[in-house]
């Protein structure tokens, strides 16, 4: 069982004035993270089952309460997902994929071996397969697949041919 919280009385007083204030839910939850730890005892599973969210958001909710009102709101509106570790900026990468496109424009194929040992020789280390695929994909590039059919074949020969054809195997 983890270790009860330990919050200041003042932390607590604030949080009360401010749940009476609360008019969304985005500024009633933070109030919520706090109260329910320092006046009921509550764990941060406890706490996190009762606000609906998860074990880490219950003390990220709290961090958020106590810090400063004069914070800059970037940080308040933080992003948890993104490439945070991106080898090329986005119109790097645009820049990189250029003459690929264009010659795929034309009509020919991008094979993913010279295109791999470009970013490699760009980077000046060596980068993985994946890496390349996902980049291809960040920038709406898809593998195009052959048709499963031919478009000139017709089904109906088809179906007569394999109705009429004589078998070529013979039982044992």
């Amino acid at each position: 069982m983890s270790r009860p919280r330990r919050i200041d009385a003042h932390v607590v007083k604030q949080a009360e004035i401010a749940v009476e204030t609360a008019t969304t839910l985005e500024s009633l939850r933070p109030c919520q993270a706090v109260l329910l730890p320092a006046l009921f005892g509550a764990t941060l599973e406890q706490t996190a089952g009762v606000l609906g969210v998860s074990r880490a958001t219950g003390p990220r909710l709290q961090m958020a309460f106590r810090k400063p009102q004069s914070a800059p709101q970037a940080v308040e509106d933080r992003n948890w997902g993104g490439r945070r570790k991106s080898l090329l900026a986005e119109e790097e990468e645009a820049e990189f994929l250029k003459p690929w496109l264009e010659s795929a424009a034309a009509g020919s194929l991008v094979v993913v071996s010279p295109l791999r040992a470009a970013l490699a020789q760009r980077l000046g280390k060596a980068v993985k397969a994946s890496v390349v695929y996902r980049l291809l994909a960040r920038h709406g590039w898809r593998k195009v697949a052959p048709d499963t059919r031919h478009p000139k074949s017709k089904p109906e020969v088809q179906e007569a041919w394999k109705k009429n054809s004589p078998r070529s195997w013979k039982p044992s």
